[in-house]
């Protein structure tokens, strides 16, 4: 196929057929669309029924960086257990987290590009396990398939097989190992990554129990901009979540003993909590100096889409000055007044609080919310006088290769769409071991991206870059490198993308945890 050409919205959004150009065509319609909800927030809110905490009560946490348990010339090698811990989050009780190490977050593994990371994963919780590394470049036997599982410690080899999961016909059954030993060359640039349960049928419930953790890539790129760093670089994990009258996570699973997947009907859309957590706490504050800030952000939410502000708005405005993406820097700093963050997305960003008044204070607000998810955290701002030699440079902060959607020898939609009872693509429940698409290595390919209700599109491998949004110019916070993308209702989206170094079976889905859960997944299979 020759370069990607414009089309028409009529044509893009399925008024008649949406041709999939891959291993066999077929032709999928979208559904009539009248009904779908406008942009802002998929799914439906699930009330705590406990007295919520104070807002603004408790010191922003910081997850602890694990240290290798061993290294050699060119690997350094982790050992982490996923295992339930317990935290005190609502007045009154304890809430049980499921946690990488018993905590939530999970401990940060920070990387060197190009030095080999291997990690061994094992699990003391009730249920099987998987772990991906989300935006990692990785070969497709480390890149946490989902029936690839950890057996529970002492569990044996039992896991969800094909008799289990119902709306998900044709399954093998899993490959359920004691201990995984995952194996991470790092061959990629410096960025914001973070690891998460991905098992079959249940990331939702397991993720929303705290299996999730940061890893971050630095290289010597980055590393000779100047920017903030040490205390001044915060990791930010925002979650929602609701709490069970007895303190813990509330999960409306249609079967909380991890037999049948999914949740119950009125959450199909997403499971939306009414507390915000930040690294784990509920509406927590950062003391910060009155200096530059370089903040990590991450929606670690199941479903919840934010929009984030600052609240008060700097003079002049701009306060959150992206630098990076998904896929780590980007070429020249974007100077924002909000951001909009899908599932899985990750933006880089440097906040100058020394344009605020010492001793002022600052809130993290979330635009797409109300009543407590309206509220984030908030920023105390020192009254002393401080030194910083950071800096974030006005021109070019990174070298970004850029692909070129005329040299693309393929292009392939996939349609992201409700079935009677689960979330397909290209019409298709999710069934291990059939590809949608076969790429072969070092090619680039259009991808296209259409849907009927909001799905966060998350690909495996290879991050991508966005082209164009319903054939016009790509959105505001689509720029650099990109793993996951923000496909609003009735929308299309098109990407470049281009696989390289590893062949094998990888997948794409949508990031919405309850839409993965119940199928919206395909695979596709690399060759060289």
């Amino acid at each position: 196929m020759s370069g990607a050409n414009p089309w028409s919205r009529r044509k893009f959004l399925g008024v008649g057929a949406v041709g999939v150009l891959g291993a066999g065509a077929v032709a999928v319609g979208l559904p009539a669309l009248g009904g779908l909800i406008p942009g802002g927030q998929p799914g439906l809110l699930l009330g705590s029924r406990v007295p919520l905490p104070e807002r603004y009560a408790v010191r922003l946490p910081i997850p602890s960086v694990l240290q290798p348990t061993r290294s050699d010339g060119t690997t350094d090698y982790y050992e982490i257990t996923a295992r339930p811990g317990r935290t005190h989050l609502v007045p009154g009780h304890d809430t049980e987290v499921w946690g990488y190490q018993g905590m939530f977050p999970g401990p940060t593994i920070e990387s060197r590009s190009g030095r080999r990371t291997v990690v061994t994963h094992r699990n003391e919780l009730p249920h099987p396990t998987a772990v991906h590394l989300h935006g990692g470049h990785t070969p497709h036997d480390s890149d946490g398939y989902p029936m690839d599982l950890i057996a529970p410690l002492g569990g044996g080899t039992g896991g969800p097989g094909a008799s289990a999961m119902g709306g998900m016909p044709g399954m093998g059954q899993a490959r359920v190992q004691p201990e995984r030993v995952y194996d991470y060359p790092m061959n990629q640039r410096a960025a914001t990554l973070w690891y998460h349960d991905h098992t079959m049928g249940f990331t939702g419930p397991h993720v929303y129990r705290g299996l999730a953790g940061f890893h971050l890539v630095r290289d010597d790129e980055e590393a000779s901009l100047g920017l903030p760093h040490g205390p001044r670089e915060l990791p930010l994990m925002i979650a929602d979540r609701s709490f069970a009258a007895d303190g813990s996570f509330a999960y409306p699973a249609l079967d909380p003993s991890e037999v049948k997947p999914g949740v119950r009907a009125g959450y199909m859309n997403g499971v939306l909590g009414d507390v915000i957590l930040v690294n784990g706490a509920p509406w927590p504050v950062a003391p910060v100096d009155r200096a530059r800030y370089r903040l990590r952000i991450l929606n670690a939410s199941n479903a919840r889409r934010y929009r984030l502000e600052l609240d008060p708005q700097p003079p002049g405005g701009g306060g959150l000055l992206q630098i990076g993406s998904d896929g780590g820097l980007l070429e020249r700093p974007v100077a924002h007044d909000g951001i909009e963050l899908a599932p899985a997305e990750r933006f880089d960003v440097v906040v100058d609080f020394a344009r605020y008044p010492a001793g002022s204070s600052v809130r993290l607000v979330n635009r797409l919310g109300s009543g407590g998810t309206a509220e984030v955290m908030r920023f105390d701002i020192g009254s002393a006088s401080v030194s910083d030699d950071s800096r974030v440079p006005g021109g070019t902060l990174a070298k970004v290769e850029k692909l070129d959607p005329a040299k693309a020898v393929a292009t392939r939609t996939f349609v992201f769409q409700k079935s009677e009872n689960n979330w397909t693509i290209n019409g298709q429940d999710y069934k291990p071991g059939r590809s949608l698409a076969m790429p072969k290595l070092g090619q680039v390919e259009i991808w296209r991206f259409v849907t009927d209700f909001h799905h966060p599109v998350h690909l495996h491998l290879d991050p991508f870059q966005v082209v164009s949004r319903d054939a016009a110019a790509a959105g505001a916070f689509d720029a650099g490198w990109k793993d996951t993308v923000d496909v609003l209702p009735a929308q299309g989206v098109e990407v470049a993308v281009r696989f390289t170094d590893y062949a094998g079976r990888f997948l794409l889905h949508c990031h919405n945890l309850e839409h993965e859960d119940m199928a919206m997944m395909a695979e596709f299979t690399t060759a060289q």
